[in-house]
């Protein structure tokens, strides 16, 4: 029986998504929330907000049902999930982005298991894969998009950079830059290092003009290169490279075919540093959850070749274009794996 009862729950999974994101959109929770365990009516809520009755009625319905509120004599009192709905910010981050990112688009999810391509990417225009097209995203999609994208990372860079510096560093290969912002946290964190950042032009046009307003322009320079092209090498020169939540965004073979291409550039004292989310090593089955849901995020939206990645997986690749992992440390910004990577000799 309560097989059953999780099935059906999977099949109005929809409706309680979207029930959320209108309880957000309305202040229909934050109005409950403001009034604590003393709670608000139906009543109240509707002439405040000046929603028909039976629009907040509806909602409040299915939020009882899978307890966003709960009731006391008729009073609507938050509840533990709504309470998580309301205030955590890594709730209210998924959220948006499958709201605003991913869910018209997932209606194409079988067309693009079947054509390896990411065809619910066309909601909002006409690209082949969703990176050349991020900052021409229409709102709120492309906000969405960011906050996620940085919420993952940003806050791993405090952690990261002592790793990175703890040997001496004269210039970094910031692979994937996407806007700069790791760039920046370095140029910032030592006044000597000199950074590269290697990304699609589009990308790297906006990240100079970004360096150029932080005044790091003579530091910091773009190198434009689209690493899907297996014929475009890496440049060479750099003591450091990195790549934060980059291999994700490619197929196995692409993977294998950067890396490749990233060990050709390599000295033998070069260290490459690869922070990613793997699955298999989250500490909380929430987290492995999100991750293995984020994958459809690539098939559908993205690309239709990449995913969330079993660390395995990661590891044969690295081995494969000719590189050892010298240090593995997980839960590096509670979600994050660091592998530092080698040439073999």
């Amino acid at each position: 029986m309560q097989a059953k009862v999780d099935a059906v729950k999977i099949s109005f999974s929809p409706i309680i998504f979207q029930v959320t994101c209108t309880l957000l959109k309305l202040g229909i929770l934050d109005l409950i929330a403001e009034h604590g365990e003393q709670g608000i009516p139906a009543e109240d809520i509707a002439k405040k907000l000046n929603i028909s009755l039976y629009g907040i009625k509806v909602l409040l319905d299915v939020a009882l049902n899978h307890k966003l509120i709960w009731l006391k004599a008729e009073n609507c009192i938050l509840d533990k999930i709504g309470y998580f709905i309301l205030t955590d910010s890594m709730i209210r981050t998924n959220l948006d982005f499958i709201q605003d990112v991913c869910y018209q688009g997932l209606f194409y999810l079988t067309d693009s298991i079947k054509n390896s391509a990411p065809e619910g990417l066309k909601v909002f225009g006409d690209w082949k894969t969703i990176y050349p097209a991020l900052h021409e995203l229409p709102e709120p999609a492309k906000a969405s998009w960011f906050k996620f994208d940085h919420y993952y990372s940003d806050q791993t860079f405090a952690e990261v950079l002592p790793i990175i510096f703890s040997k001496p560093v004269k210039h970094i290969f910031d692979v994937g830059g996407n806007t700069g912002k790791f760039a920046l946290q370095c140029l910032n964190f030592d006044p000597a290092v000199n950074i590269t950042i290697l990304d699609l032009p589009q990308q790297i046009d906006k990240i100079e003009n970004i360096m150029d307003a932080n005044g790091f322009r003579h530091r910091c320079s773009g190198f434009a290169i689209d690493l899907l092209n297996p014929d475009l090498k890496l440049p060479k020169g750099a003591d450091t490279v990195f790549m934060s939540q980059f291999l994700d965004c490619f197929s196995e073979p692409q993977i294998l075919s950067i890396l490749q291409r990233t060990a050709q550039s390599m000295s033998k004292d070069t260290r490459l540093y690869v922070l990613d989310l793997f699955w298999d090593r989250q500490e909380y089955e929430a987290a492995a959850y999100s991750l293995n849901c984020i994958s459809i995020y690539f098939t559908c939206m993205a690309n239709g070749r990449s995913r969330m990645y079993h660390s395995k997986d990661i590891i044969k690749l690295i081995h494969q274009a000719g590189l050892y992992i010298d240090e593995d440390i997980d839960h590096v910004g509670a979600w994050h794996t660091l592998l530092c990577c080698k040439i073999k000799s």
